[in-house]
């Protein structure tokens, strides 16, 4: 009982717990794997924009696990981001198709023009 009152007020237990052993994984990558997983991690929060749980920390665990495998094979960096890592990460970030916080802003734009369009054509009767 206690728990899914905890799990109301800070979100499911069970993400964090698999984000957190994502992070450990992360921070135990060798130099310089784990300094370019951290920057692009960094980016996708930023830019990602996803509100949902469940698809962010996939993503972030995705992101480990080509970043280990990576380093496993001794694939440089540079060919796995290629000559724009700005593009890398939204490529990446696109895959993972959970909500977004810019969704509510597109309805909201959408559905404000289609008011405004709509009271101009009652007003000028047509």
């Amino acid at each position: 009982m206690a728990a899914k009152w905890i799990e109301l007020l800070v979100g499911p237990l069970e993400q964090k717990k698999q984000y957190k052993e994502a992070k450990a994984r992360l921070d135990a990558l060798p130099s310089p794997y784990r300094s370019a997983a951290t920057a692009v991690n960094r980016y996708l929060m930023y830019y990602g924009g996803v509100t949902d749980g469940d698809t962010t920390v996939q993503m972030f665990v995705d992101l480990v696990d080509l970043w280990e495998r990576a380093a496993i094979d001794g694939t440089p960096v540079a060919d796995i981001v290629g000559d724009d890592p700005v593009e890398f990460a939204e490529s990446f970030a696109q895959a993972y198709g959970g909500k977004r916080w810019i969704d509510k802003e597109r309805a909201k734009l959408v559905d404000t023009i289609d008011e405004a369009v709509g009271e101009q054509s009652d007003a000028s009767g047509k």
